[in-house]
């Protein structure tokens, strides 16, 4: 991380009184039942690593914000990042040389908006909250979702940058598509929010599998697959290969599990095991986090190597998954 981005990361932190002291907001099997029923909000949880992206998020709850766009302000960060290679501009391309991305979002009242296959926007994750919010349907997709997003205020621009055209360049030579098992440390950005009045929200955004077939979408833009919110419940959002996670409707899945009684933990863990018992995974990664009514949150993946990050307005962590192979 550069100067300056730790800087900014500081800055941030200091602002909303938050520290990157040791501490875990998981939830485990072992937790105190007496203590389940305590709100630990305003909670922030996102795959991979993204302390500054849950301290914009939890800035925009300081001020007042609805969860909402605490989750839409933060997603756009990272959409905005050239140097994010697997979520928006910066994005590594299709095997055809293009940037397409997917997104959608969910609110308290469990409307939804998605958006797939979209190119030459910037910030999907709006889109999908327009087509939420604007239309009566929940997806919109390819050229349909351009056309919309153009309509309605945003402007087309490129999407690849220096480094995205020479990765792909560089991949020409071989033209070979494999799922490397977190290859780049990060893909989809999936995040959960619950503010104080213990009203959750979500959205997720990618860029997709790097070099995919053209027109390939993942799980990220499916309600029930990469994202689902029950603002009685729970929330869940996955991270990983998306062809796993669609056929078993995991996001949804890891709620409904939790509306059963299990912990987000618990969740998370059933929901790997449901797909390792159906599939082959050695070289499949994927990844789920939860977030309940209370503010807990929980994790698991397949494989080692996920990591997800938890804040809070006093405390910032980033957190290693457990996962099913060791």
């Amino acid at each position: 991380m550069s100067n300056r981005r730790q800087f900014v990361l500081k800055s941030l932190i200091g602002a909303l009184g938050l520290s990157s002291s040791a501490f875990s907001c998981e939830s485990t099997p072992e937790a105190d039942s007496d203590n389940k029923r305590e709100f630990k909000g305003p909670v922030i949880l996102t795959t991979w690593n993204h302390q500054e992206t849950n301290a914009i998020a939890l800035n925009v709850l300081k001020e007042n914000g609805s969860v909402l766009d605490a989750v839409e302000s933060a997603i756009r960060k990272v959409e905005a990042d050239p140097n994010d290679s697997s979520v928006g501009y910066g994005g590594r391309p299709d095997r055809e040389g293009v940037v397409s991305l997917d997104a959608c979002i969910m609110n308290k009242a469990g409307e939804a908006g998605s958006v797939c296959f979209v190119r030459d926007i910037m910030h999907p994750i709006t889109v999908a909250r327009m087509v939420m919010e604007k239309t009566p349907h929940v997806i919109l997709a390819g050229q349909g979702a351009k056309q919309f997003a153009l309509e309605n205020g945003m402007k087309a621009r490129n999407l690849l940058t220096d480094a995205s055209i020479n990765s792909y360049k560089e991949w020409l030579k071989k033209s070979e598509y494999k799922t490397i098992i977190n290859i780049e440390n990060h893909d989809t950005i999936g995040l959960l929010a619950i503010d104080e009045s213990q009203d959750m929200a979500g959205g997720c955004s990618t860029s997709g599998m790097a070099y995919k077939y053209h027109g390939r979408v993942g799980d990220s833009p499916i309600i029930g697959a990469g994202l689902y919110v029950d603002n009685e419940i729970g929330s869940a959002t996955a991270t990983g290969v998306g062809e796993m996670v669609l056929r078993t409707l995991g996001s949804f899945l890891v709620v409904e599990l939790m509306r059963g009684g299990l912990d987000p933990y618990q969740a998370c863990k059933e929901a790997v095991h449901r797909i390792v018992n159906k599939y082959d995974c050695k070289d499949t990664q994927v990844g789920y986090v939860a977030l309940n009514k209370y503010g807990e949150a929980g994790a698991y993946s397949i494989h080692p190597g996920f990591i997800y990050t938890c804040s809070t307005p006093h405390k910032n962590e980033v957190l290693k998954s457990e996962s099913y192979f060791k």
